[in-house]
């Protein structure tokens, strides 16, 4: 195995810290859940707190190559921008789609964000 293949599979503890995460959902994260998982939103799978290299995303599905982050208040701080857009840019460089969505949204629009998870998978209704 190369060094570049090493690099696609995990860490142990990304593994470990991602079955933790699944867990411990935030009421947002189980919220979105709840409507995407078990193939009912357009027959597509989602995974949930999927890890990737070294990052582990919020909600990812393998068919439309699409990541679906999740923020809350500390994404508003300048830091966490800043980490935020490289980590998306890392991830479209490895040819991977990224939508966030803030969780108020979640909690005041679910329909509008579902609506917008179809319409950049290509799927509306």
């Amino acid at each position: 195995m190369t060094n570049d293949q090493r690099d696609q599979y995990p860490h142990p503890e990304i593994i470990r810290r991602a079955r933790a995460l699944r867990r411990d959902m935030t009421p947002q994260e189980a919220k979105l859940w709840h409507r995407l998982r078990g193939k009912q939103f357009y027959g597509l799978k989602f995974r949930r707190q999927h890890p990737r290299h070294q990052f582990i995303l919020d909600f990812y599905c393998h068919e439309k190559k699409l990541v679906i982050e999740l923020d809350g208040h500390s994404h508003a701080e300048l830091e966490q921008q800043r980490y935020d857009q490289a980590r998306t840019d890392w991830l479209v460089e490895d040819g991977l789609r990224v939508i966030r969505f803030a969780n108020r949204e979640v909690d005041h629009n679910l329909e509008g964000v579902l609506a917008e998870i179809a319409r950049v998978c290509g799927v509306e209704g």
